[in-house]
């Protein structure tokens, strides 16, 4: 049975809180991907990507995730972009129960103000926030073994989601 818990899924969707919430009520770990590379960068992920490019962001990003899969009884909070590397995603697989969290795009761009997000421009957000979901969106779907919209659920009631689901995943693949 897998221990693990990945929580992908679009910047703005609940990653990064749901996973802090999930790991208190299920007695786990939280490890945040993004935090490791940060670690191990010596900098911010907005530095990184600033100074190094996204190329060097994704090659340490799939170091991370390696060194994250070896773990047992852990929430992971993926970066939202971390399906673009199908390597990230099949070592995922092979400990970690994949929850996709999604969100309407209004409560996306509500959730993710300008300049606090290294890929998202203060100008034309919305366009470009849609054009990434459109290329993305098939690579969580495809990732995904469950999925839930953060849209109008509280913090609380989407890890009760994400937990009853979890159930019903479990009991479905013994």
């Amino acid at each position: 049975m897998k221990t693990n818990i990945a929580l992908i899924g679009f910047m703005g969707t609940g990653k990064s809180v749901v996973g802090k919430a999930l790991a208190q009520k299920l007695h786990k770990e939280l490890v945040e991907i993004d935090d490791i590379v940060a670690i191990k960068a010596g900098k911010t992920i907005p530095d990184i990507f600033r100074q190094d490019g996204e190329v060097r962001f994704r090659e340490m990003e799939i170091e991370a995730v390696r060194q994250v899969t070896t773990k047992k009884n852990v929430v992971i909070a993926c970066g939202g972009g971390v399906v673009l590397n199908s390597i990230n995603i099949h070592r995922l697989k092979k400990e970690s129960v994949i929850v996709c969290l999604t969100a309407s795009l209004p409560v996306i761009l509500k959730r993710t103000p300008g300049n606090t997000r290294p890929l998202l421009p203060v100008k034309g957000r919305q366009q470009f926030v849609k054009n990434i979901l459109a290329y993305r969106r098939p690579l969580y779907k495809k990732a995904a073994d469950i999925t839930v919209n953060t849209s109008t659920l509280d913090i609380i009631g989407v890890v009760n989601k994400i937990i009853k689901l979890l159930k019903k995943y479990e009991s479905d693949n013994q």
